[in-house]
């Protein structure tokens, strides 16, 4: 492959684009490599076309190497694949709905699960059929209602999906693990520092789910780590440990106190260690109780949730959105209190929520026999003491309150702390979610028919892109891993004639060595910008043509390192095809 910057359909930008906040969006507008048609939607140029092809080549080697078979579905569904599943009602506003001109309800696929299923009932009907592993590279979509970062949140993506097939579960465990180790290698290829960590299903279901993260301070995922061990997992996944119950007898009983002008976890700390109660509090000693309505997919009626959670700690609504999935979750406003005047703002108690037949689900520290200050459900009073297990009963246990660094690891290896990630693979144990759906069988070994049970593994291509460009660049442009650069070498003609001349020949030559070569040999173009232009684009060997040609010398730089060497110009092929060859 051989680019010629004169006639390469590229123009790069000086300063970054106004929308943009994080760097693989300024870089890959400035560098030429995409361009925004609409929010959320971005055209891919020949160069970020390339980039984005070598991405997808990686993904494509590494899931034929495990027996996947690519096959390619259509992006527009009709609505009863995603109504039988009641996904088309889950995914609420984030689907791309539309109707035909007979006024059928089609979408835009953010995700294939039910159409593999079907694809597979259609062909397959015998245990001897199984496994089977199909994959597709595709275009998806979702509508956010606020894309931002440029390719890493938009509306539409490039993503590969792919889905097995296994007459039982241990079939499934064999794929799970295949399609893992397939990540590890594809994101090792790819040069991308990555975790992985548990994480939650969500609105795809199944059982056993892992994320493959990006590290990077830009990401926008919270994920955490064990100080002691391998543990790490999604914020949003993070199951708290539960404190063994205690006794309740013998603990002193509730009472009521006056406590006015406390609508505050801390003004109601400061007011009991000056009420001289005999003891010292702390917001760890209070419940805090946050008041939430829900409402599931395509359900006009909004339901009233108590969430209890120690004081000392905030609600994280990610994690909260997370456990109720698929619900809609928003809290409650001034409307909702003047419906309910038994929810007294700032002194709700489980009191009130319980006795109004409100659900009441609580932290898992909130464990019988634990006593609490909290509030007694009218205006400036509170109780102290409140047991839980003799004085109220929790519906049940939910994890919504937030994680923070400190706390203990949920293996009991050492502590936790907190690193921010970007998304780039998603494995999932589906299990028989869709197969039950779509009746999805085939006869066993004693002519019977079993339910076959599924998997779900996606990688964001597109978004691969954006997450190389997190952490492979610098102040003055992109630095690309080999594998998926636009070109193996960057040739520059700095000058006029001659220069420009051998640039294209050594660029010739290198291109019938194997090597892809991207060449500027722009007329009329200073030095100057030539080198700023090589430097945003990446390519990680550069090598110059300059005034050094008179005494038979180029250049030979190194993106990454950031090196520079004058090289003979007879010895010059040979040298960057071995560097090439050397991955350097």
């Amino acid at each position: 492959m051989l680019l010629r910057m004169s006639t390469l359909f590229l123009r790069t930008l000086r300063e970054d684009p106004a929308d943009a906040e994080v760097p693989s969006h300024k870089l890959l507008v400035r560098g030429g490599y995409v361009r925004r048609a609409a929010p959320g939607v971005y055209t891919w140029l020949p160069l970020g076309k390339i980039v984005l092809e070598n991405v997808a080549a990686v993904v494509r080697e590494e899931m034929n190497r495990i027996g996947g078979q690519e096959v390619l579905l259509p992006a527009l569904l009709p609505r009863e694949y995603y109504e039988a599943s009641n996904r088309w009602t889950e995914y609420g506003d984030t689907l791309f709905r539309l109707a035909d001109r007979k006024g059928a309800d089609y979408l835009l696929a953010p995700t294939h699960e039910e159409l593999f299923a079907l694809l597979v009932k259609g062909e397959y009907s015998s245990y001897k059929d199984f496994p089977v592993i199909l994959y597709q590279i595709q275009e998806k979509f979702r509508d956010e209602a606020r894309p931002r970062a440029g390719i890493l949140r938009g509306r539409e993506f490039h993503m590969k999906d792919s889905y097995s097939f296994d007459i039982d579960d241990e079939g499934l465990a064999r794929s799970y693990e295949l399609h893992r180790n397939a990540y590890i290698r594809i994101f090792d290829r790819l040069g991308l520092d990555y975790v992985i960590v548990s994480a939650m299903s969500g609105a795809m279901g199944g059982s056993a789910s892992e994320e493959f993260l990006a590290e990077t301070p830009t990401g926008e995922d919270t994920f955490v780590r064990s100080t002691a061990s391998d543990y790490a997992a999604n914020v949003e996944a993070v199951r708290v440990p539960a404190p063994p119950a205690r006794p309740v007898a013998g603990l002193p009983e509730a009472e009521v106190h006056h406590t006015p002008g406390t609508p505050t976890i801390e003004s109601l700390v400061d007011f009991l260690n000056a009420a001289g109660l005999g003891r010292t509090f702390t917001a760890a000693d209070t419940l805090k109780n946050v008041l939430v309505k829900t409402r599931a997919p395509g359900e006009k009626d909004w339901e009233i949730l108590g969430i209890g959670v120690p004081g000392d700690r905030e609600v994280d609504m990610r994690r909260l959105e997370a456990a109720l999935v698929p619900a809609e979750v928003e809290l409650l406003d001034e409307q909702d209190f003047a419906a309910h005047p038994f929810l007294v703002k700032g002194y709700i108690g489980p009191g009130a929520l319980l006795g109004n037949k409100l659900r009441y689900l609580v932290d898992p520290r909130v464990v019988e026999g634990t006593s609490w200050v909290t509030g007694a459900d009218k205006p400036d009073h509170h109780v102290v003491g409140l047991v839980c297990g003799r004085d109220f009963t929790p519906d049940c246990t939910i994890e919504a309150a937030e994680v923070r660094e400190g706390d203990p690891s949920p293996d009991g290896e050492g502590t936790l702390y907190a690193a921010r990630g970007i998304e780039i693979g998603h494995i999932f144990q589906l299990g028989r979610k869709y197969a039950d759906v779509f009746e999805v069988d085939a006869l066993g070994p004693d002519g019977k028919p079993r339910r076959i049970t599924m998997g779900s593994y996606g990688i964001g291509v597109s978004r691969v892109v954006a997450a190389i460009v997190e952490q492979s660049h610098d102040e003055r442009g992109i630095i690309w891993p080999r594998e998926v650069a636009p070109a193996d070498v960057h040739v520059v003609g700095t000058g006029k004639g001659e220069q420009i001349e051998v640039a294209l020949r050594l660029a010739g030559e290198l291109e019938q060595r194997g090597l892809r070569v991207l060449v500027d040999d722009r007329k009329g173009v200073s030095p100057g910008v030539k080198f700023t232009d090589a430097e945003l684009l990446g390519v990680p060997t550069a090598l110059i043509v300059g005034k050094g040609l008179t005494s038979g010398v180029v250049e030979l730089r190194d993106r990454a390192a950031g090196t520079r060497e004058e090289i003979a110009l007879d010895d010059a092929v040979e040298r960057v095809v071995a560097r090439v060859g050397q991955g350097g």
